[in-house]
């Protein structure tokens, strides 16, 4: 086990760090998360994006529109100043991405699993605290919304779809968050392949 961890990457999943590397930057661009609504009086649907630092409709006016709707059910409003974690996701991203790069200068299989390591990590974190967030806004209501059901939450669902009255919400991972998700199996990728590599060549 000592060995596989000190061993020296191979050239082509040294480029592969790298890769892993570049595609984390480009997290920076793109949403890691969406969440959908498909409600009656919007009957083109309503979407909303998570981005690795703020929160955005799917077009112009789609989170004003959701702002509205959650008003008369009592929701607080969605403004990504609401959400502190967005301040440091991007630093917490920057530092996966120098993970990467060190790793590529210094291409150790302990490295790449201690990548493997971070990103799960942060990953679990990050989907609770999602869900906390999620929770939050879904059950913490203003009793004297306009729109008063006793008992009903508006949690939207962390992953998948659920129905809330005539509503339909569905959340899934965007781009940003696929790539997060490919990033990790391209590292698991590494290790199972300099495993091999050096059982090969006993």
């Amino acid at each position: 086990m000592q060995k596989l961890l000190l061993k020296k990457i191979s050239k082509m999943n040294r480029l592969l760090i790298l890769g892993v590397g570049l595609l984390l930057v480009s997290v920076y661009f793109l949403p890691i998360w969406h969440i959908s609504l498909d409600a009656p009086q919007y009957p083109e649907g309503l979407g909303m994006k998570i981005w690795i630092d703020k929160i955005t409709g799917s077009s112009t006016y789609d989170l004003q529109n959701i702002n509205l709707l959650n008003h008369y059910i009592g929701m607080h409003e969605i403004v990504s100043e609401s959400v502190p974690e967005l301040l440091f996701m991007p630093y917490v991203l920057g530092f996966l991405i120098f993970g990467a790069f060190v790793t590529f200068l210094y291409p150790r299989v302990y490295l790449t699993i201690l990548g493997i390591l971070n990103i799960i990590i942060l990953g679990i974190l990050g989907m609770y605290d999602f869900w906390r967030w999620e929770y939050n806004y879904g059950h913490n209501l203003n009793p004297d919304a306009p729109i008063v059901v006793p008992g009903m939450a508006y949690q939207p669902p962390l992953l998948g779809c659920k129905e809330m009255l005539n509503i339909t919400a569905c959340s899934f991972p965007s781009w940003g968050g696929i790539i997060l998700f490919a990033s990790l199996g391209i590292l698991a990728f590494i290790v199972w392949n300099e495993k091999r590599r050096m059982d090969v060549s006993k």
